[in-house]
């Protein structure tokens, strides 16, 4: 069964499941998710699968922000209660979640879903309940597009870094045959389209091309098709275990004369600390801090918090998902005591020119929920993420 006709099915089994009234623009939905005393958001996330080092950390990060705001009082009298469901990156895993969240916890926000392909099956339902989409752990494009008020990003586009990249190493670096290699997925699809396009607004195209389901770990035939390609540059539509078994192919064929770029979805310390991704790229919207970097007073406060609570130092993950919990706090703030979820909506486009304590920019108004909209291009070096250059866009 094809990939879309299964997000296709399974969403139509979720809704049929959903009890919320239908209300695509979401105009006049009342205060579910909110009692005298409490708010209550959700999340459905991977803490047990593939990318659980993204759905962990982001939780860990959005609880942490959550308490302080809860020891300090709450918003506005009232306490967040987070609740967090396992999908172990599983679509039908997703669905049961969604499914508890909104007919069961009645959650007034989603926030930090992990998954293009989770968030793509969900949105639908999520938005026919009349729950908002906040800050999903995904950079695919439909995070953004088509615009639905609903739906609001704090993660780099993964399209958008594809394409980026297709452009600053053909441009600065001088890589002249750009080629691909992704899962087989939403996601895959996601960096395979920016890349092809931008190629194609260059004047050339791809010369190779390489697909794999999610499961595989053989990769020794793939890497010869595009090595014998001649490819120079080559984008990775790739998480983590997939990345470093194709780092690790290339390495023990003796490749080296090739760039290796990868987006947000594979940017973590445990693909930095393999002796095979020396020299790889990602292009990403945060950039991770270690322990000995020059912090500011906050963020060394916030990395010593962290690591207290849950015994590991911080990585991107824990960066997004605590900037992403103090912009859902910040548009409580701004609704007031009065809290519906149209109030909430018009709160968050209202958050304009916000700065994180890492010193990244995110604004929103009632016409772009995007976010973020500048990458920051990082490469391995000596097992550590360098970061080389700031503000790329194409």
């Amino acid at each position: 069964m094809s990939n879309f006709r299964t997000v296709i099915i399974l969403s139509s089994l979720i809704f049929l499941v959903s009890c919320g009234e239908e209300n695509p623009s979401g105009e006049g939905l009342s205060n579910r998710g909110v009692t005298d005393d409490e708010i209550i958001l959700g999340s459905f996330s991977d803490l047990s699968g593939p990318v659980a080092v993204w759905g962990v950390g982001s939780v860990n990060g959005a609880r942490m922000r959550f308490a302080e705001v809860n020891e300090a009082g709450g918003v506005h009298g009232r306490q967040i209660r987070f609740v967090v469901e396992d999908t172990s990156y599983q679509v039908p895993k997703a669905i049961s979640a969604a499914n508890k969240l909104i007919n069961r916890d009645n959650v007034l926000a989603m926030l930090l879903g992990v998954g293009t392909p989770m968030n793509n099956a969900l949105m639908p339902t999520l938005f026919e309940a009349g729950v908002p989409n906040f800050f999903p752990i995904s950079g695919g494009r439909q995070m953004d597009e088509p615009f639905h008020r609903f739906k609001f990003s704090q993660h780099g586009i993964y399209y958008d870094e594809a394409r980026a990249s297709v452009k600053y190493f053909m441009e600065q670096l001088g890589s002249e045959v750009p080629c691909v290699i992704h899962v087989d997925n939403d996601y895959g699809i996601e960096i395979l389209a920016g890349a092809k396009d931008q190629a194609e607004a260059m004047g050339t195209s791809l010369s190779a091309v390489s697909a794999h389901k999610p499961t595989e770990s053989e990769f020794t035939a793939p890497i010869i098709r595009l090595r014998k390609a001649g490819c120079d540059l080559v984008l990775m539509g790739t998480v983590h275990r997939d990345t470093i078994l194709i780092l690790d192919a290339a390495r023990k064929m003796g490749w080296s004369d090739v760039a290796w770029v990868g987006t947000n979805a594979a940017y973590a310390q445990v693909i930095a600390d393999q002796e095979s991704s020396e020299g790889y790229y990602c292009f990403v919207h945060m950039a991770k801090i270690y322990s000995d970097d020059e912090m500011s007073p906050i963020v060394r406060s916030w990395w010593d918090k962290y690591i207290e609570l849950y015994g590991a130092e911080p990585g991107l993950a824990a960066m997004e998902g605590y900037r992403g919990a103090d912009l859902t706090v910040e548009a409580l703030q701004r609704a007031g005591r009065d809290l519906t979820t149209d109030g909430l909506v018009k709160a968050m486009e209202s958050i304009d020119s916000y700065k994180d304590i890492f010193g990244y920019n995110v604004s929103f108004s009632a016409d772009s929920h995007k976010g973020a909209t500048e990458s920051v291009l990082s490469q391995v070096r000596n097992k550590r993420w360098i970061t080389l250059q700031e503000a790329i866009t194409y």
